[in-house]
């Protein structure tokens, strides 16, 4: 029979391949993380009919004569190039900018992907659409533990802890052509170490060297007076403790016809529940609480490998570890040539249209030379046929 038609048939399936991938690429052109694929083809064995022969000294040397057996795919290489951002606004939407897949489990295996669509469930964590739970390291007390990767959770009923206020300022100017004996008075709130909140007021008296200042949290008092230089700043008496709240009075100013005076900062603050989260570069889920308070609740977990492409895609748009892709090394995002991590907006598939169509033209046209040959090879078979007519 002839090679040319088994030839033929090799280029067949192996044009079938290419068209398979493509259009799987083209299926997925609006895949979130999705990375195209390509194939690579190889020619297959080579029969030799004729060996090499050596240059002797009347005789040149002559090359050896072989004849090719067809084409095989080699390979089916994934591009892991940086797809495009699209935001979303979605403070679970997540993209990775640079190198890296988040860590996710499922079932007890460890998968990763690219595809940062994720949500919560309803036990709090952070999981993808299939149900995978993304990994990283959680917040106690509001720092990020270290050690062991496990399962991101944000429980909705978390409490930032209240602080109690230690220190407070002031701001703002005292008039210094007011009559002595002018009172302006000035309340702040303050809590203590529960979370309990109270009023701690100062009472700024004109005096003829400056301003006395007397403070009054509940049963606590302090006093204090304040001085002015030339130019209105602060001479002495920039610090009053009432109560072991130390009130900073250095930003006071003393000079005329202002009289702007106010308690615009202290430290403290009451217990507060969650309301809002947002993501940092840096992989860290800082969260917004009702208090004002902010503290991170967890931090997400990236992972990368010496050959990405030896990775095997399970499905989900997601890959698991193999003998060629090297083991995964997991660090936080922004460290050890991880990229950074981006909220609010996913990484679009990384699909080339306009190549993806001309490889479906090249594939098509491969696909058709090679049924040339099956059809031109079949036509020499009959002519042999006919010699017995």
């Amino acid at each position: 029979m002839l090679r040319s038609l088994y030839s033929g048939i090799s280029g067949l399936r192996s044009h079938q391949t290419m068209l398979d991938v493509t259009g799987n690429n083209i299926a997925n052109v609006n895949t979130t993380g999705f990375k195209a694929s390509s194939a690579q083809f190889q020619d297959t064995l080579s029969q030799l009919t004729q060996g090499a022969g050596g240059p002797q000294q009347a005789v040149g040397g002559t090359n050896p004569a072989q004849i090719g057996l067809g084409v095989q795919v080699a390979g089916i290489s994934t591009n892991f190039a940086q797809g495009s951002a699209q935001a979303t606004g979605r403070a679970t939407d997540m993209m990775v900018a640079g190198e890296g897949f988040f860590v996710t489990q499922s079932g007890g295996e460890t998968t990763y992907t690219r595809a940062g669509s994720f949500d919560f469930d309803a036990a709090g964590r952070l999981v993808s659409p299939d149900g995978a739970i993304v990994q990283g390291w959680g917040a106690v007390n509001g720092e990020v533990a270290g050690g062991a990767i496990g399962d991101i959770t944000v429980p909705r009923e978390a409490v930032s802890a209240p602080a109690q206020t230690t220190t407070a300022g002031a701001v703002g100017n005292l008039p210094s052509d007011v009559a002595n004996g002018t009172e302006i008075v000035q309340d702040v709130e303050v809590f203590n170490a529960t979370g309990e909140a109270r009023t701690l007021t100062l009472t700024f008296t004109k005096t003829g060297a400056g301003w006395n200042v007397a403070g009054v949290d509940g049963a606590q008092t302090g006093n204090g007076a304040l001085t002015f230089d030339a130019n209105g700043n602060v001479a002495t008496g920039g610090t009053l403790n009432v109560g072991g709240i130390a009130v900073d009075l250095t930003e006071v100013t003393g000079v005329a016809k202002l009289s702007t005076i106010s308690l615009a900062e202290q430290n403290g603050r009451s217990a507060g529940t969650l309301e809002s989260f947002t993501l940092s570069p840096d992989g860290t889920l800082i969260g917004a609480f009702s208090n004002g308070g902010r503290e991170p609740l967890g931090r997400i977990a990236l992972a990368n490998f010496v050959n990405p492409g030896g990775l095997e895609k399970t499905g989900g748009s997601s890959y698991r570890a193999t003998v060629n892709s090297g083991d995964p090394a997991v660090g936080a995002p922004g460290a050890d040539g991880l990229g950074s991590v981006a909220g609010g907006m996913l990484e679009m598939s990384n699909v080339d249209l306009s190549q993806e169509f001309t490889n479906l033209i090249v594939a098509q046209r491969g696909f058709q030379a090679n049924a040339r040959i099956i059809t031109t090879s079949d036509e020499v078979l009959q002519e042999l046929s006919n010699l017995k007519r």
